[in-house]
């Protein structure tokens, strides 16, 4: 444990060093805060931070900077005294709640790009796993010659649209009856079982004598989506602006694990039952490439269910008090939206 005065100090060299990445030397801290200690005392304080790991001297002559025992201290003090949400963020969020009505992927996309402006780090977010949601119905419009428009509408209210081609031009009647049949075979199933039964019946032929089952099959199997997430990745081109960014080694990992969809959907999974944001800095990355990075993530829920995250990934020289109150008021709202839509 720390005592007052060594956590003011630590405190005022953490934020001086977010907002200047340069070390961070006593009389630097003496003209930012009000400590009334004078540098030599303060000196010999971050010595002492020093000795106990939370801070290191990049040159002997050089001030110092924060080490990822520093940056947890100050997160988890940080936790004890969360500031309030930007109202400003909180506001546009809520103008696009609307539009979990007609496209999650678009809200989500925007919450990923909302997440990097306000930030300046990588805005992640992931879709809901399709194939856990549950069919309410399925609408077929006729669209052009030998296509039609298929709409999706799951219980959670999540509209997915897609069109598709047909062997043979069908009238407005025919996909009426099809959509009937599909909507009192499927109804109140997943998508992930009513790929399974399709599957199944598929290659049983005796279902198949029946025109109008062997259609209905041919259309789901086109329609219902792999059970995969989406993942939405923002802001990557304005964070490689950033000192912290300029080691081209380094980054090279970050931008491979970025676009390895599978690496960062395992990530982000291992916090899907957790209850607010999780601050993974530095050393304690689970992937070799964000060891030199800081990550930020938080489920969203559909009702007591988590279905899917959103995440920043930017340098240990962080600002964390901004970026996990983004990431926490981003999950609540996506959450809110979802119990909104049901």
């Amino acid at each position: 444990m720390l005592d007052d005065r060594s956590k003011q100090i630590l405190q005022a060299v953490i934020q001086l060093y977010i907002s200047s990445p340069g070390p961070v030397g006593s009389r630097a801290v003496t003209k930012k805060f009000p400590i009334g200690l004078s540098p030599a005392t303060i000196r010999n304080i971050m010595s002492d931070l020093e000795d106990m790991g939370f801070l290191r001297q990049p040159h002997t002559s050089a001030g110092r900077v924060p080490t990822d025992s520093g940056y947890r201290y100050y997160v988890d003090a940080l936790a004890a005294d969360r500031p309030d949400p930007d109202t400003e963020f909180a506001s546009e969020l809520s103008r696009k709640l609307e539009l979990i009505r007609t496209d999650v992927n678009s809200f989500l996309d925007s919450a990923s790009r909302m997440l990097s402006e306000l930030s300046h780090y990588i805005g992640i977010s992931v879709s809901p796993n399709a194939g856990q949601t549950t069919l309410s119905r399925i609408e077929l419009v006729p669209y052009r010659k030998n296509q039609i428009a298929v709409i999706l509408i799951t219980d959670e209210a999540v509209i997915r649209n897609r069109i598709i081609s047909v062997d043979q031009e069908m009238s407005r009647e025919d996909l009426n009856r099809l959509a009937g049949y599909i909507n009192e075979r499927f109804g109140g199933h997943t998508l992930d079982d009513i790929r399974k039964t399709i599957l199944e019946e598929m290659a049983d032929e005796r279902v198949l004598c029946d025109d109008l089952i062997t259609e209905a099959m041919s259309i789901c199997r086109n329609v219902f989506p792999v059970s995969e997430s989406d993942i939405f990745i923002s802001g990557v081109s304005e964070a490689l602006t950033l000192p912290d960014f300029c080691d081209i080694g380094r980054i090279r990992g970050l931008l491979r694990t970025i676009e390895d969809k599978h690496v960062i959907l395992s990530l982000l999974e291992k916090i899907s039952e957790t209850d607010s944001p999780q601050v993974f800095i530095g050393s304690e990355n689970p992937l070799d490439e964000l060891k030199q990075f800081s990550l930020i993530a938080a489920p969203y829920r559909e009702g007591s269910r988590p279905i899917g995250a959103i995440a920043i990934i930017g340098p240990t020289r962080m600002n964390y008090s901004q970026a996990i109150t983004l990431v926490d008021i981003t999950a609540k709202f996506i959450t809110d939206i979802f119990s909104y839509s049901r």
